[in-house]
């Protein structure tokens, strides 16, 4: 029966398929394949073909002129029950897409090789055949091959913006891209503005907590995944690393920021980085052959210290971007390196469990960071720099040397009773008064929140000495305004603050209540030592507090290790206290000593001044009197 059928199609369509070449044979094979899936409901389905044969002989003689021959249309040519059903069963093409691709006025045959009237609707393949060769496929159900619902939907996705971050990204990326292409990185045109305070404010705070959380969150993640032990030594390995950083920072930053002259180009600051780098590298490979770690601490520290150097390496380009006065820039730049580093820590540390891999990931994200974003930042939205005088980095070198000496002296301070811990109590002691301390280093954040966008200011306002009155109204405030963050924070963590640690940690801590205020405590004076370090720095003064830090230093070998041979965690925490007081006073001293300093030089230039003018006064008067005596004359 079906045999007889495809005998008879195709002989009514030979010559068709003669001029169509290569279109005859696949048009067979769809009328097979709608053979096939018809199987013997084809006898029910004959009043339907003929209704749609006589419809599309119907429409084709309306569409056909007078002078055309009317086209030969068998009322057997469909063999499938329905024409949609045969669309799919042949997997014929969509409608739009064969209707794009017909020539303008071609064979009208390719309408059934494309898909258009291929077997399943034959009729109205037929149909369009003896139309002006557009082809257009009016027979029922064939017109649209999608639903409206899903040219709404395809249409609204196409129209859809891209949201903010993948715009940002896109078109960091393009930027990126284009300055890698063209070669040159330094050259590209500036796309941000500069003098923007608030937001200098706000990304500042953000980049400064982003990163100042690094090392509590890390430590929360750490105790809870894999134990206090273990979150002991990566306790230990941070610090040791924070230490470290200010070898590779050298106290330039501060000097960097207020360097408004510029007398050491920016290509020498990154000279200079790059050597004290080198050298944080090899101190923390001496430290670890001294300290004899092996194994889980060797790697653990080598990770942290990488990571530490990428922080410490991307501080001389965010100080580039705070010296042109756009410091929301490097607070972004932070921000998207902590944020990098805690998230891979987190999610390597939460598949492998093991502690060394995922300071190694940190690492390696942030150094992702740094390569992708800072760097190119500071070269794209900084004046291209000058060269390199090697006479000039040697004397940068020198400069910021008592600056190196002082910072890493206080770190060395800071830092000391958690190395005396090392030697004397167990690792999770390390956990426990790096748990207290991190309330306590929140105090010097916020401090640093206020008063670390207004150096480049504090720095304009002392190089005026008209405006140096308002320069020491400053200094005042800044004190006040420590003791009220500090008394905030006891307040805090009086009510709420220790059951919150003791949630996170999983530890108790409700024991340590009064070593928690002590600690407070000796966060606000850690708070005011850096801000008048950071003040004398701007004096520009810096060499005058080495004797300080050293003399500080003395007191800190002794103090801590008494009081922890005799009281353990407490007397670690009273120490540090202890210490910090001792450098505090002794700090203000020198500020006030220096301040005298210069108001007494100000006091003789001002007075050196009114005396000359006093005598350019008299020599004014006594040429008008000798004037006058000649025009007497």
């Amino acid at each position: 029966m079906f045999k007889r059928k495809h005998n008879d199609i195709t002989a009514s369509e030979e010559p068709r398929r003669a001029s169509d070449g290569g279109s005859a044979a696949p048009r067979k094979h769809r009328l097979k394949a709608g053979a096939a899936d018809a199987g013997t409901g084809a006898d029910e389905a004959k009043p339907a073909r003929r209704r749609l044969a006589n419809g599309a002989r119907s429409e084709a003689a309306v569409r056909r002129p007078d002078n055309a021959t009317p086209p030969v249309v068998k009322e057997r040519v469909t063999l499938s029950a329905e024409p949609t059903e045969a669309l799919g069963h042949t997997g014929a093409a969509k409608t739009d897409a064969p209707t794009a691709a017909l020539p303008e006025g071609g064979d009208t045959g390719t309408s059934g090789a494309s898909g258009i009237g291929t077997g399943t609707a034959g009729a109205s393949g037929a149909g369009s055949a003896a139309d002006d060769g557009s082809g257009t496929n009016d027979a029922p159900g064939a017109t649209e091959a999608l639903p409206p619902a899903d040219d709404a939907r395809t249409k609204r996705k196409k129209d859809r913006k891209p949201g903010f971050v993948k715009r940002t990204c896109s078109h960091w990326y393009d930027r990126l891209m284009g300055a890698v292409s063209s070669g040159t990185l330094s050259g590209q045109e500036e796309e941000y503005s500069a003098g923007r305070t608030g937001r200098d404010y706000l990304w500042n705070t953000i980049g400064v907590g982003t990163w100042g959380m690094v090392f509590p969150v890390l430590t929360i993640v750490a105790t809870r995944m894999v134990g206090v032990e273990q979150a002991g030594m990566f306790s230990l390995a941070f610090v040791t690393g924070l230490m470290l950083m200010f070898v590779a920072n050298y106290g330039v930053r501060t000097y960097q920021v207020s360097d408004v002259q510029e007398e050491h180009t920016f290509a020498e600051y990154q000279v200079n980085r790059l050597i004290t780098c080198l050298v944080m590298v090899c101190a923390g490979a001496a430290y670890c052959a001294i300290r004899g770690y092996e194994d889980a601490m060797l790697v653990i520290s080598g990770g942290v210290y990488a990571y530490k150097l990428v922080d410490g390496l991307a501080d001389v380009y965010e100080g580039r971007l705070q010296q042109v006065d756009k410091l929301y820039l490097a607070g972004i730049s932070q921000t998207l390196r902590s944020v990098a580093a805690v998230a891979v820590f987190c999610v390597v540390l939460f598949f492998t469990r093991n502690l060394g891999a995922a300071c190694v990931a940190m690492a390696i994200g942030a150094a992702a960071t740094f390569v992708f974003v800072t760097f190119p930042l500071a070269l794209f939205e900084t004046p291209r720099s000058k060269g390199v005088s090697p006479g000039s980095v040697v004397e940068l070198l020198k400069r910021c040397f008592p600056l190196f000496v002082a910072l890493f002296m206080y770190n060395l301070i800071d830092n000391m009773p958690k190395f005396v811990m090392e030697g004397t109590l167990a690792y999770e002691n390390q956990l426990y008064f790096n748990a207290l301390y991190f309330p306590a280093h929140g105090i010097l954040l916020i401090v640093g929140f206020i008063y670390k966008p207004l150096l480049l200011r504090l720095a304009n306002a002392w190089a005026d000495p008209a405006k140096r009155r308002r320069f020491d109204l400053i200094i005042v405030a800044m004190f006040a305004v420590i003791v009220l963050v500090t008394l905030a924070m006891v307040a805090l963590m009086g009510w709420i603050g220790l059951p919150v640690m003791g949630f996170l940690y999983g530890l108790d801590f409700e024991p340590f209540r009064g070593l928690c205020f002590i600690m407070l405590a000796a966060g606000g004076v850690t708070a005011g030592i850096d801000f008048v370090y950071q003040v004398i720095t701007v004096l520009r003064r810096q060499g005058d507090v080495t004797r300080i830090y050293l003399i500080t230093f003395g007191f800190s070998l002794f103090v801590p290790i008494l009081l922890i041979e005799f009281t353990g965690l407490p007397g670690a925490v009273i120490g540090y206290l202890i210490v910090m007081a001792i450098l505090l006073v002794l700090l203000v001293g020198e500020y006030a000593r220096i301040r005298m300093e210069y108001a007494r030089a100000d006091k003789e230039a001002a007075a050196a001044a009114q005396s000359q003018e006093a005598r350019e006064h008299a020599r004014e008067l006594r040429e008008l009197r000798k004037i006058r005596r000649e025009g007497q004359r």
